[in-house]
């Protein structure tokens, strides 16, 4: 039997080929509309790790928009539509869905047209999310609760002026933790249960799963900076030197570094080693040159094309997938 066969097998839930077809259409749809760097990145991984990883990624995605509604919403709207999430998370129903998918909308959070498509889909993503097995609800359960109410701890926190200011590194590293370093570890609970090959390396992996993350967010923070302060957050804390926040983030960033070449050592898939290895040389790339030219500048598409496809090359050809700077 193979691994998603197995999956579905133990999850009870009957799944046509069709309907995973049509669903997998929808999540992938979904995607692009709401986030280019993660439409690209996930498909690159094996099934059924690319499936539940949408999944958990749309759903971050709508906790996100609520954290992100301070010009739309006042917080008390805001920790409400939070703790809502988490309780239909924690016991998730179709029905509850469209209860409150139809709520959020009748005073939207936010004006992002795929945002607010998502938040009207909110149903459909639980449904693809109920027909995973219990061990995968499981891990992204717990995660996307944490995730959720480490935001409302951050909405709580915010100024009367909606602007949300961090107070030194360690403050910005707690934040980093609620918005990608728990992803960090979310993601790499997932590979590790669809993947036996991981087992010998899954603590080495889960030591640097959180730093994985909040070097990736760091690099947002900084390459954003400029245009997060005209809307009201200002993630960069007034006391500490912008080269100690590069300085940290080169430091995470080697710790991904070793985190995807142990997945590839290890035997993981292919697609593993890509999904993280893309993400983590489009960082090194971009810290380089917003630390040369200064927050707002970018990476161009031929740029982008050039790191994926010289990313592939090396590991079709068996060669480390990144390297450390």
């Amino acid at each position: 039997m193979s691994g998603e066969a197995k999956r579905i097998e133990e999850s009870g839930t009957a799944v046509s080929s069709e309907d995973r077809t049509a669903h997998d259409k929808f999540l992938q749809d979904q995607l692009v509309k709401t986030s280019r760097t993660f439409a690209l990145a996930i498909p690159l991984l094996p099934q059924p790790t690319a499936r539940e990883v949408t999944v958990a990624y749309l759903l971050f995605r709508i906790a996100d928009t609520f954290e992100d509604a301070s010009v739309l919403w006042q917080r008390p709207q805001q920790i409400a539509a939070l703790d809502q999430f988490v309780e239909l998370v924690r016991e998730p129903s179709v029905e509850k869905a469209e209860e409150l998918a139809a709520a959020w909308l009748a005073d939207p959070p936010t004006d992002h047209s795929g945002y607010l498509e998502l938040l009207g889909n909110t149903p459909r993503v639980f449904e693809a999310y109920l027909g995973f097995s219990p061990s995968a609800r499981e891990i992204i359960e717990r995660h996307t609760i944490r995730t959720a109410q480490g935001m409302a701890s951050v909405v709580e926190r915010t100024g009367d002026d909606g602007v949300l200011r961090l107070a030194d590194i360690q403050d910005l590293r707690d934040y980093c933790y609620i918005v990608a370093g728990i992803v960090g570890e979310l993601l790499t609970d997932l590979f590790i249960l669809d993947s036996a090959a991981l087992g010998p390396v899954a603590d080495y992996l889960s030591e640097r799963a959180a730093l994985f993350g909040e070097g990736l967010q760091l690099v947002n923070i900084l390459k954003d900076s400029s245009s997060d302060a005209t809307e009201g957050r200002n993630y960069l804390p007034a006391p500490a030197e912008r080269s100690e926040i590069f300085a940290l983030a080169r430091r995470d960033l080697e710790a991904a570094a070793e985190y995807t070449l142990a997945v590839q050592k290890a035997g993981g898939p292919d697609g593993v080693v890509l999904f993280t290895g893309l993400p983590l040389e489009l960082a090194w790339a971009t810290l380089d040159r917003v630390e040369r030219d200064g927050p707002g500048a970018k990476l161009s598409r031929p740029e982008v094309f050039g790191i994926h496809t010289r990313l592939k090359a090396a590991v079709k050809a068996g060669r480390p997938a990144v390297t450390i700077q």
